[in-house]
């Protein structure tokens, strides 16, 4: 009966930076809505260092932050490296253990972040290198290129497809647990289905509460 329950679980394409803090609470969202609710995230990759630097072409962007996306395609080239190496179901647990220490644990400068997550993961210490590597760029581009040649480049990251449409969103100051993360999936599952939906949004007066 577990395994049918299983199998009759609706996928959702999540794409992430691992870089971003508001993908990070997203995704815990997520995991708390696979509790409630017969759903099972599927993480994807996408590259913020790509969308700015490259598709926006670093138009409006401070110093400080062209620096920050410089070194975005760090983490998320050791992402596309393990899930070469081990498949996409190793995204999942990759993207906690690195998004815990980065977030949660205000690790974002220390540059052992990304060799303790791939030891908890059980990958192999070498694909740390993929950081400074352009080898795997094809594949995260390829994946990026999935949500945003539909959701269009005026949003960031995290990004979702629910009910067949790509969204930008929900952007989320704190993760719902519970049966409250389950309402706000059904509301976003209605929003979605509704045909020609574009956009609901307000203005962020807060940083991102981790849990």
């Amino acid at each position: 009966m577990q395994h049918d329950e299983e199998q009759s679980r609706v996928e959702v394409p999540f794409w992430f930076d691992p870089l971003c803090p508001w993908a990070w609470v997203t995704s815990r969202w997520l995991l708390e809505v696979e509790k409630v609710r017969p759903v099972r995230a599927d993480w994807r990759i996408m590259s913020l260092a790509y969308l700015n630097l490259v598709q926006r072409e670093g138009n409006g962007l401070s110093d400080d932050y062209r620096a920050l996306m410089e070194s975005a395609w760090g983490p998320v080239r050791v992402c596309a490296a393990a899930a070469e190496h081990a498949g996409p179901q190793v995204l999942g647990p990759l993207y906690t253990a690195i998004g815990t220490r980065l977030h949660n644990r205000r690790r974002r400068d220390d540059p052992t972040v990304i060799p303790e997550a791939l030891a908890e993961t059980n990958l192999p210490a070498a694909l740390a290198e993929a950081a400074t590597s352009t080898d795997f760029d094809p594949l995260i581009i390829a994946s990026h290129h999935e949500a945003f040649d539909e959701v269009g480049l005026d949003v960031g990251t995290p990004v979702v497809r629910i009910a067949g449409t790509v969204l930008f969103g929900p952007v989320l100051r704190k993760a719902p647990r519970g049966e409250a993360a389950g309402k706000l999936w059904d509301g976003l599952a209605l929003v979605a289905a509704t045909d020609g939906f574009f956009e609901l949004k307000r203005t962020r007066d807060s940083k991102p509460i981790f849990e």
